[in-house]
This record gives structure tokens, C-alpha cells and sequence, in this order.
């Protein structure tokens, strides 16, 4: 047995879904539960067991009644299990925190969860002297911390017995209490601070001993649902922090936080951390309580060495500022952090947070606004800020942070008039990487380096004219000698656009990249280094104030037979890069004095290139040039306003429009367009009679002829789907007219065969809606859910692919009506369904025949009873109910499946009498069953 589970289990592992697809999830977690009970499975088996509770508990567990129950049978196994089985116990009550917290059971306050909080409790507090059940205490409390982490408030009525449980505790469970202890304190400080009639009465029942009472009587205590309750309140602006509002009077508070703080130097650095940060958090939300409770600790979490604690001190600070922390403990601070910014035998992630604590330094009294940019504290002079001076000896990430660091150092000393002497060592450190570029040692790494490192220099500096101008020329004699550098310097420049719109330095840039391009001679070109210098001119012709002249010569220059670049007449790259050069002139605002030389380059290149694609683009640029006016060659060719996508240019291997090469990509919408809206089809007319002159004679006649129909493959395996397709309620204007809609659709389990695309011509929201039959061949009859996705094209010409809405297949879908042949009559049907009926109950009893029989009651009157049977199972009826026959469906689920049932009214309740091949059909007809009875009118 324990073997078959096991193979069972990893099956489930590997593909839960695709497990799923050959029972179901209630059965399966039966299963589970009822070995799990049984006394004769091996506790080894039973762990293996409770694995898909830990991993899949909200698959096995849909709705949180499910989890309750299933919570309620676990708590029942753990009741009676023996407390030697520890880790079966331990691993028990790891698989009941999943499933209360996956189900929301334990969000809701629950009966089960409140329980299993009594339960785990219950665990933590039992200790033997021998210490076996010490895994057992500490995996309660590591499943209170996670419920209480995921759903908080879950413990605040148990605040005191927490503090109980933490005092008496001598092991190294004090640690796992103690963070229990303080999550759930913050936590409830938390709700009563967002309760505007909360006060100091309420905290004082939340601590001492009427808790249970006090919270027993508040119908609305229990688990927040506010979200910001899982974030951290003093990491952002603290005037969003709640205030609980208790006066002078909370003695019982501080008495727990200072208990607290003085065992907090017993536990590890990372768990310091997390209960100086819950408590700040308490603190903060609770003005009577003075901050002067955490100066005993202040004095080692100033000089420690850990990371954690070093942050938690920092959060400290930045919620209380002067009110805890004096000026000379901030300039020690502040001291301390660059010493460690830069010490030799730290890391460099741990350099990298130091330097960055230093850009967002808590102030006692900051003068900015204080809304996360990052800004230098006053007491960070620039000569204590020397030793944070960027080298080339350094990595790029510290390089890069340094830098920004002495950026803002230096500019602050230049808006206060000081001396200024740290800018020039900035530059010629900025210089000194360039060298090392230039040079062409270090690799990408370096070259990307300087280029971050220019950025970040320009940023700050770039209305300091002589360093901006001396860094211009610097670039440019780079360029020279390194020509690949190209997509950084024209990267440089946009960006420096981008961020800096007011800053000319990006045009100056580009110009004398221009300067020194048409200056370079023609004969010591490469084609590589020609296509850089077109690329870079490219980008220089999207400058209105440059003047572009110069660049047509250098064109003219390059397409000319004599002009020492032969190789640009065939090369169809190099053509194509004269063209983008082009196409970039012709909407330059300065067009007018550049129409004939323009022109001239153009006729030359569509009449002596080598490439008939160069060439008919040069004719299509001269047409446009030669016999539109400026501003309809403007409309033409200028990029089309209000793109909904992020144009690739790397998707783009010609120089034309960006209207083409976006009509040339497939684009991806984010948000679903439309939909596929069921067709109900209307109740239809009950079998009529047959016109043969042979009938089946009896029951056993009618399933032999019945089933001999089955010999041919295919014979009534098809379902056909009815759909309409509309527009989505939020679906963009510019989808109100698609075209050629190819729609796709992917299976979620094995249930069904492989479905095919879909075609619809058109989709137009002003007219009906187009009609859609999806034929699905299924391999069992089971509901189940299609993934759809579409490719169409809208009328601008573009195409798009995007998600659809889900498609729900009901397991009502799945029933046809009896395939008998058409020449039977409603009685050979009735004698069918009667030889069905008698072969499913005589197999009833054994176990591989795969029939069963069940009965469905409900609380239906007679009238109500026919007009059920009439709206939903009329064209399943083998029998006539006018002639006073008794009610008999015979539903047919493809490929080869039948539900039979005898509906009769009694004098308490409706019964439904149901038999089935397919045993597991059951659970999906009582479903069925109960929708339409409990709701008659509108199912």
C-alpha cells in the first residue's frame, strides 16, 4: 500500500492539474483523509500523505468550508495520535497553518483556526524533562508566527498568555516566543490605532487579564483585512503611521516593550532586528509611551557590527529623531557609516548598503522635505566625505555609488559658496576612466562604467561650462579612435535629453560628433566604422538646431563614384544606412535649404546602387521629396502620436517608417479584447415517433442494436459549442473593428482532445455579434476550462495577439440527447433506458464495473417539479409525462457515457433516482442537480 502511494503522490508532484484531470479534488483529498485516520497506515506512509496539504492545500481545498472541515479532521488525527510520532505531529501541524491560511479560514476567525491557535498554544507550553517534544514546541511556534504574519490580529487576545510562555521559557524557544510575542503586540496595536473609539481601556484588556472577555464581547475584534498592515510602518513617511490615542496612561504597554527589549540581547542578530523593528513600529503608533524606552539599547546597537541590527537602528532613528537619538549620536552614526562604507574587509554589498544609508540618513532636524530622494546630511562634510572618493581600483557598482555620493557632496559645497576643490578630482577621475576606455583595457565592464559614471557627472554638473565642454571634446576624440563606442555615446545623449530637457549639452554633443565624422578622410573608412559614422548621423539629423549641411556632404561625398567608399554601391546595410540618414532629413525643420543637395543624393543613390531594395526606397524618398508639400511629408513620415506599444528598432532591417515596421510586428495587448459569451440553446421538442416497420422486441434487443452503433469510430464523440464573440467593457476604441480573428485555445487538463483554431472574419462593435460552434471531442465527460487567446488584426492595419477571458465548460454542456437510431420510437427508447436501468443496478456490486445509483431530494412542489423537467430536461425524455408515464431522463455524455434518472414527486420531497455507468459522474450531477433545484426560476 505504502508503495502504490507513494507512486500516487509523485504522480500528483509532478503535475497536480494533470493528476486532477482523472478524479477529482474532493475525492482525492478523501482518500487522503481517510488513510490518514485509519490506524493500520504506517506513520511513514502518513507523512507522505500529508505532502499535497502542504504543497497544494488551496487546489485540494476550494472554498474555505472545505478547508474548515478538512482543518477540523486533521485537528482529530492530531488529537489521537501518540506523542512519540513527533515528527509526524510536527509535520501534522505544519499541513493544518497551510490549510487554514491558503482557505482564509484563519482571516476569518474561524471556529477551526481559533481552535488550532488553542492547539498550538496548547503544544508550545508542553515540555517533558527529557526534551523529545522540543521539534514539537518549536514547530508551534513557528506555525503561530506564520499565522499571525499572514493574518494579522489572529493572536492579539492571546497577548498575555504569549508574554507568560516567554518568561517561563529557558531554551532557545524564548527567541521563537519572543517574535510571536512581539509581531502580535504590534499587530493589535495596529487594529486598535485604526479604531477611532479605541482607547487606553481597550489596550488594557488586550493585556491583562480580561483579553479573552474584552475580545469575546467585541463582535468586530479579530484578523485586520487592511492591507497596509503587512507593510512596514516607519520605512515610509511617518505621518502616515495610526496614532492610538490612550493619554498619559499606558503603563501596561511599556511594561511589555521594556520587558522585551531587556531579553532582546539574548537572541541572534536577525531576530534583534525583527523585534527592534516591531517594536519601533509600536512605539510610533503609541504616544504614551516615551521613546526614551529604547535608550538602554542604544549604546551596543551603536557600535554593533551586524548589518540587521545597524538598519533597525537607523528605522529607530528615522521615527524618533531628536526625541531619542542626541547630536552627538547622530554625528557617531553618521561617522560610523562612512567608516564602514569604505573598510577593507567588508564586502561590497555590505559597502554598497552603508553608502546608500548614508544618501537616505535619517536627520534629527532634516532641512528637505524628506520624500526618499536621496540627499548628503548636513554633518557629511566634504572633507569626512574624502574617504569615499571613487578610484579605478574600484568595482563599478561601488565606483558608481561613490561617485554619486561625492556628486551631491560637492554640489552641496558649491550652493553654499565653498572652494569647490572636490569637482575638479571628479572630473579627472571621470578622466581617468576615460584613458582607461581609450586604451582599451578593462572590457565592457569599464566601458559601461564610464559611461553610467558621464551620466551621473552631467546630471549634477552640466551647467559647470568648462568641465561639460572639456568632457565634450574628450568624448569626441574617443569616438575617433573607437568608432564602436557609437550606441554609448547616442545612449548618453538621450538620456541626458530625457532626464535634463533644459540642458543644450546633448546637442553640443552631437554636433561635434558631426564636426569630427565629416572631417574623418573617406579612404581610412572601414564599412564597419561607415556604419557607426551613418548611425550617428542618423541620430544627429533629429536635431532641430544643428545645422545639416555638413552631413549631406559627407553623403554625397560616400554615394559618389569618387568619393573613396565604393564599397557603400552594393553593400545593402550601408545603403540602408544612408537612407535612415535621409529619411531623418526629410522631416528636419530646416528642410527647405537642404531640398536640392538632399534631392541629389537621393536620385544618385536609386539610380547607381547596386541593391534593387536601396533602390526602390531612394525613389520612394525622392517621390515623397520632389511632390509633397513640407507638411504632408511631415504627416507621412513623422512617428505616429499615442503609440500604444514600445516600438523595437532591432525589429526593423530596412530604413522606413516606424508606421511599417510597427504594421510588420506582431504587438501584445495587455488587457483581453473581447469575449466568448455561451449561446444557450433553447429547450427542445422530446423524441418523436419512428416510421420503421422494425423495432427492437425487448430491453436486451434495444442495447444490442443500441450499441452496435458504437462499432464505428467517432460515432457521436462530438459536443458542439455554442458561442457569440463581443467586445470586452473595457476594450480601447481602437479595437471597435477587427479583422481575420484567429482564436487559439489551450487545454487545463487531460479531460478533453486537442481543440483546433478558430476563424472569424470580422468583429465590428456596431453590428450583431458573430456566431462561434467550438467542437470538443471530449475523453471524459467532466467540466473544465479553455485558455484562449487570439491573434487579429485592427483597421490601421496593425496585427496584435492577446489573452482571452477563460472559457468554463459546464458539465451541463456535456449532455446530448440518446443517439438511437432515427427510426426508433419513443417506446424502443424507453425499453433502452429500462435494459440500461437493470444492467447498472445488477452491476452495482461490483467493484470494476464503474456503475452506481444514487438519489437526489429536494423540496420541490409537483407544479414546480414539471416545469423543472420541462425547461431542462425536455429533449431528454424517453417517455411522455402527458399520458401519465413515469418521468424518465436518459442523458448521453460523449464518448460512450449515460445518466439515467426516474423523477417522481412524493408527498415530502422531490426525488431524483439516478443510475450511471460512471460512478464518477456523481459528484458533477449532484452539483448539477442542486443549481437548478435550489434556484428553479432562474437556472
Amino acid at each position: 500500500m505504502e508503495a502504490v502511494w507513494a507512486d500516487r503522490l509523485a504522480l500528483f508532484s509532478r503535475g497536480p492539474a494533470a493528476f486532477l484531470s482523472g478524479t477529482t479534488a474532493e475525492a482525492f483529498l478523501a482518500e487522503l483523509l481517510r488513510e490518514l485516520r485509519d490506524d493500520r497506515a504506517g506513520f511513514s506512509l502518513k507523512l507522505l500523505l500529508l505532502s499535497p496539504l502542504c504543497e497544494h492545500p488551496a487546489l485540494l481545498c476550494p472554498s474555505d468550508w472545505v478547508g474548515e472541515e478538512t482543518a477540523l479532521d486533521l485537528m482529530s488525527v492530531f488529537s489521537q495520535c501518540p506523542s512519540r510520532c513527533v515528527q509526524f505531529r510536527c509535520q501534522l501541524l505544519v499541513a493544518l497553518t497551510s490549510v487554514l491560511v491558503c482557505t482564509s479560514c484563519a482571516a476569518a476567525s474561524s471556529r477551526a483556526s481559533q481552535d488550532f491557535v488553542d492547539l498550538l498554544l496548547q503544544a508550545a507550553q508542553d515540555s517533558q524533562a527529557d526534551g523529545s517534544q522540543r521539534p514539537l514546541q518549536e514547530t508551534a511556534c513557528e506555525c503561530l508566527r506564520e499565522l499571525e504574519a499572514c493574518c494579522p490580529g489572529l493572536l492579539s487576545q492571546r497577548l498575555e498568555l504569549l508574554g507568560g510562555l516567554r518568561q517561563r521559557e529557558t531554551s532557545r524557544l524564548h527567541q521563537a516566543l519572543a517574535g510571536v510575542q512581539a509581531a502580535a503586540l504590534r499587530n493589535a496595536v495596529y487594529r486598535l490605532s485604526r479604531d477611532g473609539a479605541a482607547g487606553a481601556g481597550h489596550l488594557k484588556a488586550l493585556l491583562g487579564a480580561g483579553a479573552a472577555a474584552a475580545w469575546e464581547a467585541d463582535q468586530d475584534s479579530g484578523v485586520t483585512t487592511d492591507p497596509a498592515a503587512l507593510r512596514s510602518l516607519v520605512r515610509g513617511p511617518m505621518g502616515t503611521v495610526p496614532t492610538l490615542h490612550t493619554g498619559p496612561d499606558c503603563k501596561e504597554l511599556r511594561s511589555a516593550v521594556s520587558s522585551l527589549l531587556e531579553e532582546s540581547y539574548l537572541l541572534t542578530p536577525l531576530c534583534q532586528a525583527a523585534l527592534l523593528h516591531r517594536l519601533t513600529e509600536v512605539v510610533a503608533m503609541a504616544p504614551g509611551v516615551p521613546p526614551g524606552v529604547f535608550r538602554a539599547q542604544l549604546l551596543r546597537l551603536l557600535g554593533t557590527a551586524e548589518v540587521s541590527l545597524l538598519h533597525a537602528t537607523l528605522l529607530m532613528k528615522s521615527a524618533f529623531t531628536d526625541s531619542l537619538f542626541s547630536a552627538e549620536d547622530e554625528a557617531f552614526l553618521l561617522r560610523r557609516l562612512v567608516v564602514l562604507a569604505q573598510h577593507p574587509l567588508l564586502p561590497a554589498p555590505q559597502k554598497l548598503f552603508y553608502t546608500d544609508c548614508l544618501l537616505h540618513f535619517p536627520e534629527n532636524r532634516p532641512i528637505g522635505c524628506g520624500d526618499g530622494e536621496e540627499s548628503v546630511p548636513v554633518l557629511l562634510t566634504p572633507r569626512l566625505a574624502a574617504v569615499l572618493a571613487p578610484t579605478v581600483f574600484n568595482d563599478g557598482a561601488a565606483l558608481l555609488s561613490r561617485l554619486n555620493l561625492l556628486c551631491l557632496v560637492c554640489l552641496e559645497e558649491d550652493e553654499q559658496g565653498g572652494d569647490g576643490v572636490g569637482l575638479p578630482y571628479l572630473y579627472e577621475h571621470l578622466g581617468s576612466l576615460l584613458r582607461i576606455v581609450e586604451s582599451g583595457g578593462g572590457g565592457r565592464e569599464v566601458v559601461v562604467t564610464f559611461f553610467r559614471a558621464a551620466f551621473l557627472f552631467l546630471s549634477y554638473f552640466h551647467h559647470v561650462e568648462r568641465f561639460s565642454s572639456g568632457l565634450t571634446e574628450r568624448l569626441c576624440r574617443l569616438y575617433v579612435k573607437h568608432p564602436r563606442l557609437a550606441p554609448h555615446l547616442i545612449n548618453l545623449a538621450d538620456l541626458t535629453q530625457e532626464r535634463l530637457p533644459e540642458c543644450r549639452w546633448a546637442s553640443g554633443l552631437l554636433e561635434a560628433l558631426q564636426k569630427v565624422i565629416v572631417d574623418a578622410p573617406l579612404s581610412q573608412l572601414t564599412p564597419q566604422d561607415l556604419s557607426r559614422h551613418l548611425k550617428t548621423l542618423a541620430r544627429v539629423a533629429e536635431e532641430a538646431g544643428v545645422p545639416q549641411r555638413a552631413t549631406l556632404r559627407f553623403l554625397s561625398a560616400v554615394t559618389s563614384p569618387s568619393g573613396g567608399c565604393p564599397g557603400v554601391r552594393g553593400d545593402w546595410r550601408l545603403g540602408n544606412g544612408v537612407l535612415a540618414v535621409c529619411r531623418r532629413l526629410l522631416v528636419h525643420p530646416g528642410l527647405d535649404s537642404l531640398l536640392l543637395p538632399l534631392a541629389d543624393v537621393l536620385q544618385h543613390v536609386a539610380s547607381r546602387h547596386g541593391d534593387t531594395d536601396v533602390q526602390d526606397h531612394a525613389r520612394l524618398y525622392y517621390t515623397l521629396l520632389t511632390t509633397l508639400s513640407r507638411d504632408k511629408l511631415a504627416g507621412v513620415l513623422a512617428d505616429g502620436a499615442g503609440r500604444q506599444v514600445k516600438k523595437q528598432a532591432l525589429s526593423s532591417l530596412v530604413a522606413e517608417s516606424e508606421a511599417l515596421t510597427g504594421s510588420l510586428t506582431v504587438l501584445q495587448t495587455e488587457t483581453p479584447v473581447f469575449r466568448l459569451t455561451e449561446v444557450r440553446p433553447e429547450p427542445g421538442a422530446p423524441a418523436g415517433e419512428g416510421q420503421a416497420d422494425q423495432h427492437p422486441g425487448d430491453a436486451a434487443a434495444a442495447l444490442e442494436a443500441y450499441r452496435a452503433q458504437f462499432s464505428d469510430a467517432g460515432f457521436a464523440s462530438d459536443i458542439t459549442l455554442r458561442y457569440e464573440l463581443r467586445h470586452a467593457d473595457t476594450a480601447d476604441a481602437a479595437f471597435s473593428r477587427l479583422f481575420s480573428l484567429r482564436l487559439h485555445f489551450d487545454r487545463t487538463d487531460a479531460h478533453y482532445e486537442a481543440l483546433p483554431d478558430a476563424s472569424v472574419p470580422c468583429l465590428f462593435g456596431d453590428r450583431p455579434p458573430p456566431a462561434l460552434r467550438l467542437t470538443v471531442r471530449p475523453r471524459r465527460p467532466r467540466p473544465t476550462t479553455l485558455r484562449a487567446s487570439a491573434l487579429f488584426s485592427t483597421a490601421d492595419g496593425r496585427t496584435w495577439h492577446g489573452p482571452l477571458p477563460d472559457v468554463p465548460v459546464a458539465f451541463r454542456q456535456t449532455f446530448l440527447p440518446l443517439p438511437a437510431p432515427p427510426s426508433w420510437s419513443r417506446g424502443d427508447r424507453s425499453r433502452l433506458f429500462d435494459g440500461l436501468w437493470e444492467e447498472i443496478l445488477a452491476a452495482d456490486d461490483d467493484d470494476d464495473s464503474g456503475g452506481a445509483d444514487s438519489l437526489f431530494c429536494c423540496g420541490l412542489e409537483e407544479a414546480a417539479l414539471d416545469a423543472l423537467v420541462e425547461r431542462h430536461f425536455l429533449s431528454f425524455l424517453v417517455t411522455d409525462p402527458a399520458r401519465g408515464d413515469p418521468v424518465k431522463v436518459l442523458l448521453f455524455l460523449p464518448p460512450a457515457s449515460h445518466v439515467l434518472m426516474k423523477i417522481r414527486s412524493e408527498e415530502d420531497a422531490a426525488h431524483f433516482h439516478i443510475a450511471t455507468d460512471d460512478w464518477q459522474l456523481l459528484p458533477h450531477m449532484n452539483s448539477f442537480l442542486l443549481s437548478i433545484t435550489s434556484c428553479p426560476a432562474s437556472s
